[in-house]
């Protein structure tokens, strides 16, 4: 509650009383994405995995309940003690609702999945994960090889707008290919200087003082807290479009949230992602975020 509080005060000191009570009123009777009906009947059907679980945003109360629907779900952490989690063990530990078997719970980092064949799941969800990542790419290329053929990545990634990253510049999809290209690892701090610079830290009362901050940062490899990239709803987009998955659904849902469902399709299926891609950058297209609409 005392975060919260911090929170809601941060709002109000930058952005004033009105746009704090639509905050408070939008994280009361939380947006439910237009998608819902169409995630749960995804996650109905077969075994899936995630990335980073479990997430408050997939439990029965909150935005995208879709904990309850599912079967069977895996999870993967990139060690045993997390910011979010702890004292996580290898096995069958991963417990995701109260009311269902207990999946395995993978220890290893998300870029590198050797321990899991190609082609394992029907569904991988991830929330609020990527942006942790410095090579984006090659943890996607990895998500899609355990999919299944015509199975379905529903990914979260907030919105730059919405969080302490809205004065940090979007990165750029050639930022992310050349990440790529050149194997870039994750104890990278080429973002560093940038997010020092432009960190809203009136936004992430966690994040204690600047010295707090600037030390956690340095230590990015263990805490793996840094948001190396900074994600509007068309990066994302052009992101997921880059390697080669058909986009289904994106919707931006505040107060921070860009939500995406995309499918994997045969290798001998072109993925044409162009009209969608378009749509994005119309004046028609309709966002709560700033930079959407510019």
């Amino acid at each position: 509650m005392l975060v919260l509080g911090k929170k809601i005060y941060s709002v109000y000191k930058t952005k004033g009383i009105i746009e704090t009570v639509s905050i408070i009123v939008k994280r009361i009777f939380k947006q439910k994405p237009k998608s819902l009906p169409l995630i749960k009947e995804i996650v109905s059907h077969g075994k899936g995995i995630e990335i980073g679980g479990p997430s408050t945003i997939f439990q029965s109360s909150n935005i995208l309940p879709i904990y309850p629907y599912i079967e069977k779900l895996d999870n993967c952490n990139f060690q045993n003690n997390t910011l979010w989690n702890s004292n996580l063990k290898e096995g069958y530990s991963y417990k995701y609702h109260p009311s269902k078997v207990d999946g395995y719970q993978f220890i290893q980092d998300s870029v590198d999945l050797a321990q899991i064949e190609s082609e394992s799941y029907e569904f991988l969800l991830s929330s609020h994960v990527l942006e942790h990542i410095a090579n984006p790419i090659k943890a996607l290329e990895e998500w899609k090889r355990i999919l299944k053929v015509d199975g379905h990545l529903i990914l979260l990634v907030p919105h730059k707008d919405g969080t302490f990253d809205h004065k940090r510049p979007t990165t750029t999809l050639k930022h992310l290919i050349h990440d790529y290209k050149n194997d870039i690892k994750e104890d990278d701090l080429t973002h560093l200087e940038e997010i020092l610079q432009f960190h809203d830290l009136l936004r992430d009362p966690e994040a204690g003082s600047y010295e707090n901050f600037k030390k956690r940062s340095y230590d990015n490899y263990q805490n793996r807290s840094l948001h190396h990239h900074a994600f509007t709803t068309l990066s994302l987009a052009e992101l997921i479009d880059y390697i080669q998955l058909k986009i289904v659904a994106i919707e931006p849902i505040d107060p921070m949230h860009i939500m995406i469902v995309a499918q994997k399709l045969s290798t001998n299926i072109d993925v044409k992602n162009d009209a969608l891609l378009s749509s994005l950058k119309m004046p028609s297209f309709k966002s709560p975020f700033y930079s959407d609409r510019l």
